[in-house]
C-alpha cells in the first residue's frame, strides 16, 4: 500500500481508504448504499487492515449513527493503528440546534461520535457541508478549542466552494487557530470539476484530497455500458437523483477507454478508474465503499499496478471537458500545452 502525508500535518494515510457509508443501513438514502451489519463489517475492515489500509472515514449522519457505532466496535482492537476521520454539520435529528457550525452543535456532535465510536479521540475531524448562518470566525475558533481539548488532533472541510475554504484558512491563519489538512471532496472521471479552483487552492495552501465516489456513483463500475443498461439490482436506480447529472455520451467515451485499457492489462474497469483518481495532484487518499467482501477485494486490488503515462493520457483526454471562464486559455498551469491542445481540439469536434 502506498502512503501520502496528509497536508502539512505530517500525517501519512493510505492512498485507498475505507468509505463507512455502507455499514448499517438505516435510513431511506443510506439503506441504499449499503447495509453491511458488525459482522460483515469486522470482516471487510480486516480485509482493510491486511491490504494496509489506516484510513476509515464516516459520518454522524450515516445510518443515524450506526456507521461509527459499527466502525468503532470494528476499529477498537485496532486503534493505534487506525485513523478515524468523521464529519459532522448535517442535521442528525429534530433538536432545532442540531445542525450547522455554531460551538453549541459542534461540542455537542463531538461528544456524541466519541461515543459512538468508543473512543477518546477524532483523528481527523470533518464539516460535512458549509454552514452561512455561522460566523467563520466562531467556527475556526471553536474548532482550535476542541483541537486544544485533545478530543480532535487535525480538522478538515468537505464539499466547500474555493471561496469558503480560502477564507476560513485566511481566519485561522489571522488568528493563529488550527488550519484545515484536508478537504474531502467528489472527484472522478465524469467529475472533474474539482481541477478548476479546489484543486490549486489545496497545492497553494498544503491542503489534500480525501475523494469520495471515485467511480462516479457507480457508474464507472464497468457493469453497464452501450451494450448492457444499468443492472436491476444497482443501487445506481435509488441514488440517481442525489448525484451529479452526466451526460450519456460523454460517459460512454469515457468507458469506452476504460474498457480499451482493461483488455489491454487484464484489469476490471473499476480499478482503472480508481487508479487514475490515484495518481491526481493534490489527492490523498481515495475512499472506496463496499456492498459486500467480494466487492472490496476488487476495490482494493487498486493498489497493485500503476497505469503508465500513456494509459493516463487516454484518459486524460477522453474525459476532458472545456474549461469555463475564467479558466481557459491557460488551466492555471496544471497541464501541459500538450493536454490544452487535446481539450480543445475534443471541445471543436464535439461541436461541429
Amino acid at each position: 500500500m502506498k502512503y501520502n502525508f496528509l497536508g502539512n500535518s505530517g500525517l501519512k494515510v493510505s492512498a485507498l481508504g475505507f468509505g463507512a457509508g455502507t455499514l448499517g443501513g438505516k435510513g431511506q438514502i443510506f439503506s441504499a448504499w449499503g447495509n453491511a451489519g458488525q459482522q460483515e463489517a469486522n470482516q471487510m475492515i480486516g480485509s482493510c487492515l491486511e491490504a494496509g489500509v489506516n484510513f476509515f472515514d464516516t459520518a454522524d449522519v450515516y445510518s443515524e449513527g450506526e456507521s461509527e457505532r459499527i466502525l468503532g466496535r470494528a476499529l477498537a482492537p485496532h486503534r493505534q493503528n487506525s485513523i478515524i476521520s468523521t464529519k459532522v454539520s448535517v442535521r442528525t435529528d429534530e433538536q432545532i440546534n442540531h445542525v450547522g457550525f455554531s460551538r453549541h452543535y459542534l461540542i455537542h456532535a463531538v461528544e456524541q461520535s466519541l461515543k459512538r465510536l468508543q473512543t477518546d479521540y477524532i483523528d481527523i475531524l470533518q464539516l460535512h457541508q458549509f454552514d452561512s448562518f455561522t460566523p467563520l470566525e466562531q467556527l475556526m475558533s471553536s474548532l482550535d478549542q476542541l483541537v486544544k481539548s485533545g478530543k480532535v488532533r487535525y480538522i478538515g472541510a468537505s464539499n466547500f466552494s474555493a471561496w469558503q475554504l480560502m477564507k476560513a484558512q485566511s481566519i485561522a491563519e489571522r488568528f493563529g487557530y488550527e488550519k484545515f489538512v484536508t478537504h474531502q471532496v467528489y472527484y472522478s472521471l465524469i467529475g472533474r470539476d474539482y481541477e478548476w479552483e479546489l484543486m490549486p487552492l489545496n497545492h497553494d495552501q498544503n491542503i489534500d484530497a480525501v475523494v469520495w465516489s471515485p467511480l462516479g456513483w457507480g457508474r464507472l463500475t464497468g457493469r453497464f455500458d452501450r451494450q448492457h443498461a444499468i443492472p436491476e439490482q444497482s443501487r445506481l436506480h435509488q441514488t440517481a437523483q442525489f448525484a451529479p447529472p452526466v451526460n450519456q455520451e460523454y460517459l460512454y467515451q469515457v468507458i469506452d477507454v476504460l474498457k480499451e485499457i482493461s483488455l489491454e492489462i487484464s484489469r476490471p474497469v473499476a480499478q482503472i478508474a480508481l487508479n487514475w483518481v490515484m495518481q491526481r495532484p493534490t489527492v490523498a487518499s481515495v475512499l472506496i465503499g463496499a456492498r459486500n467482501q467480494q466487492q472490496l477485494q476488487e476495490n482494493l486490488a487498486t493498489h497493485q499496478f500503476t497505469l503508465n503515462q500513456q494509459q493516463l493520457d487516454r484518459l486524460n483526454q477522453v474525459s476532458s471537458v472545456y474549461p469555463p471562464y475564467p479558466y481557459y486559455p491557460y488551466w492555471n498551469g496544471q497541464f501541459s500545452e500538450r493536454h490544452l491542445s487535446l481539450v480543445k481540439s475534443n471541445f471543436l469536434e464535439q461541436m461541429k
